[in-house]
């Protein structure tokens, strides 16, 4: 296989620090399933998308766990990986529940308000914590930020390239 794109993959956590002397890697993971992800194999880390063997993915307590790679065997070693965003290859993710989608395959989405009218394609999701916020851009028009909440966002619908809002009065202050 040639080396995968940033296209390819997907960002499923961050290694926050060595952990003991043998190379163990403590990770932040980002996933709904980190159950799913114990069974890796192989991840890739960094901007290069450094593909790494994963010899054991294991939880050490409530949102913290352990990641071990065959080929760092030293805490120096494991020093150097701090701070690496860890990926994995996007058809190796978890099946997605029929309401669930990856941030980005929001971007390009066309938005459109219930009653028809487009209100533009979504250029940035900003995640906040609380709730995402799409960056949609509009013709002539300053940028809107619509907040990813139930009682704005009706529909996702990734496949026919749609998102639909309520009103542009809940969105757009007049």
């Amino acid at each position: 296989m040639t080396s995968p794109t940033l296209d390819d993959v997907l960002l499923i956590g961050r290694i926050t620090a060595p952990f003991g002397v043998r190379g163990d890697l403590k990770v932040s993971l980002i996933s709904t399933r980190p159950d799913y992800l114990v069974k890796l194999k192989q991840v890739f880390l960094g901007d290069q998308l450094q593909p790494y063997a994963v010899s054991r993915l294991h939880e050490h307590k409530a949102s913290v766990y352990i990641l071990r790679l065959p080929a760092v065997t030293t805490r120096d070693q494991a020093e150097e990986l701090r701070g690496t965003e860890i990926y994995i290859l996007a058809n190796q993710a978890a099946p997605l529940d029929a309401d669930e989608y990856f941030i980005h395959d929001l971007i390009g989405l066309t938005v459109r308000v219930q009653d028809g009218a487009e209100v533009g394609k979504v250029a940035e999701v900003i995640e906040t914590g609380a709730n995402d916020v799409l960056v949609v851009r509009q013709v002539g028009q300053p940028e809107v930020l619509i907040p990813m909440v139930r009682a704005i966002v009706q529909k996702v619908d990734v496949a026919a390239g749609l998102i639909e809002v309520t009103s542009l009065a809940d969105i757009i202050p007049q």
